[in-house]
């Protein structure tokens, strides 16, 4: 099956859903995007027969996060709810999903990457969640890294703003495994090679039992987070100048406030 859109490819064959990024040069996540990929993911709510989900990315980098112009003025609520309901498809959908990263997964791309079940990244590939530069935070990662890596690991990366590579996002728990570059097609066939020979109901079921405190935490939480990102941080002066300052390529002039 093969499902026309713009900004992404989604096909699914032998069992297995293939969610590709396609938005040259960097795959910047736009609402046009966002709403595409929650299109493809919606579709395989019913789907009984789908063993996983791959999503991966066209180009030397996987994403390099949301669009800052979507972040400005009334795109900024619609966005973030859109931005959100990805994550709550992903929970929702009855596969496994599989990240496969190459190059640079940034902002919302490092959301997605390391909050699918499984991550497999290259040597080259890099996460990091600079967000705190342009006076913002990533309200998924708040979430979600503590429950991936350690409290003090996840304040560095969120705090920080730092790009780790793959080997320390690995040694950190963020995802699941590190290959070479000529490597990475063979490992992900041998992870969808074991998830084809399972039942897609007891992979359904079990993903289910693994989210069914996880899943509610989730929820409650990200609406938490998500209101003190509209309410407060979208607010300041600082969250504003920081991302017209990046608009216009200049060092963002702090207020503090």
């Amino acid at each position: 099956m093969l499902t026309r859109f713009s900004t992404i490819e989604f096909t699914i064959q032998d069992r297995v859903a293939q969610l590709v990024l396609n938005r040259p040069p960097v795959n910047v996540l736009n609402i046009e995007m966002m709403e595409e990929i929650c299109a493809g993911l919606t579709s395989l709510l019913n789907q009984s027969d789908v063993n996983a989900l791959v999503i991966r990315a066209k180009g030397k980098v996987f994403s390099a996060g949301v669009a800052i112009e979507d972040h400005l003025g009334e795109k900024t609520e619609p966005m973030i709810h859109l931005f959100h309901k990805m994550f709550h498809l992903l929970v929702q959908i009855p596969c496994p999903s599989i990240a496969v990263v190459e190059g640079a997964a940034l902002g919302g791309g490092c959301e997605i990457a390391t909050f699918c079940d499984m991550t497999i990244a290259t040597k080259n590939a890099k996460f990091g969640q600079p967000e705190i530069n342009l006076g913002l935070f990533p309200p998924v990662s708040i979430v979600s890294f503590p429950l991936l890596t350690s409290l003090n690991r996840a304040k560095e990366l969120l705090l920080t703003g730092e790009t780790i590579s793959a080997e320390k996002a690995y040694e950190w728990g963020l995802i699941n495994r590190v290959v070479d570059p000529d490597a990475v097609e063979s490992e992900l066939e041998r992870l969808l090679e074991n998830l084809r020979n399972k039942s897609a109901a007891a992979l359904k079921l079990t993903r289910v039992a693994i989210h069914r405190g996880l899943a509610s935490t989730f929820a409650a939480s990200i609406g938490e987070v998500e209101q003190l990102y509209l309410q407060q941080l979208m607010n300041t002066n600082d969250a504003q100048e920081g991302l017209q300052s990046f608009l216009d390529k200049r060092q963002p002039k702090w207020v503090h406030s």
